[in-house]
């Protein structure tokens, strides 16, 4: 049986997908799907953050402590040792969302750990998939990983014709609110196999910060808020702080943006169909995921 730690989220979602929960003995403190996920299992790693602060002083402190050189999350080594880990699951595709793989390596090397460190590092919709089979490979668990995908690459198929031959409306997924991001990395993936067309979005590329202004200029007709790192209601009450500084005739949705939006696991095609619904009402919009704001 492989030992797993799970440095990341949706690597840890993916873990518990492929049914490999009992092998999982160490998570992050940010682990949070399955619900009870950090039951019975170490926290290895820790945030800089807490939930009393805004976006902007997220970012206050992001920017304060990369220019510093500083971390900005803690890596647990004794919590790491007790999980006596075969497999470590990590990456380096962003160091504000997860300790970066460096570090890991690091700490295996002080505990004198022989554990497999694999990064996960996709930068679009199909790589996400694609990682999923990596970790099955890594796990022992090949043949499981490729049915699962393959349900996945299914549900996709299906969104892909109830929306074929729809017209595509411009769609701005707003990332951060303070200050403002548009989307990157897989997200745009998601706006096009939704059936829509993302403006201010950089495929495959990270996310950069946007003005107001820039955001205007788009003319999206549709905005979703899309906050890293927050669920449905704290992404709707976002979207009301901001709702000023948004074109006046776009349509706004709250989605939760941690379920299927940012994280890099299965959950994304759920967001693919949810989005797909409220562009073109191909389902009824899910509303434990997403929200029309106005």
């Amino acid at each position: 049986m492989v030992r797993i730690v799970s440095f990341l989220p949706s690597t840890t979602e993916i873990v518990c997908d492929l049914g490999l929960s009992e092998q999982l003995l160490g998570v992050t403190i940010e682990c949070n799907w399955p619900a009870d996920v950090q039951a019975g299992r170490e926290i290895v790693v820790a945030t800089f953050t807490d939930p009393s602060m805004s976006p902007g002083e997220i970012d206050a402190v992001v920017r304060q402590r990369v220019a510093a050189g500083l971390d900005l999350y803690t890596l647990d080594d004794e919590a790491l040792a007790r999980c006596a880990p075969d497999l470590i699951l990590s990456q380096d595709l962003c160091r504000v969302c997860a300790v970066a793989s460096g570090d890991v390596e690091a700490a295996v090397a002080r505990l004198n750990c022989s554990a497999e460190v694999i990064q996960i590092d996709p930068q679009t919709l199909d790589e996400v998939i694609d990682s999923i089979e990596t970790i099955a490979d890594a796990a022992g668990v090949t043949a499981r990983g490729r049915e699962f995908t393959a349900t996945l690459r299914a549900r996709l198929d299906v969104v892909a014709q109830r929306v074929a031959g729809r017209r595509r409306s411009n769609v701005f997924v707003l990332e951060w609110v303070d200050p403002p991001f548009g989307a990157g990395h897989w997200v745009p993936d998601i706006v096009a196999r939704a059936g829509g067309r993302a403006v201010l979005a950089r495929p495959g590329e990270r996310s950069i910060g946007v003005t107001w202004q820039d955001i205007a200029d788009a003319q999206p007709e549709v905005v979703i808020v899309a906050p890293c790192g927050y669920n449905l209601d704290q992404a709707e009450r976002q979207a009301r702080d901001v709702m000023a500084h948004l074109p006046s005739r776009a349509e706004v949705w709250a989605i939760d943006a941690d379920a299927v939006m940012v994280r890099p696991g299965p959950r994304l095609i759920e967001g693919v169909e949810a989005l797909a619904a409220v562009l073109h009402a191909v389902t009824a919009p899910p509303p434990h995921l997403v929200r029309r704001v106005r």
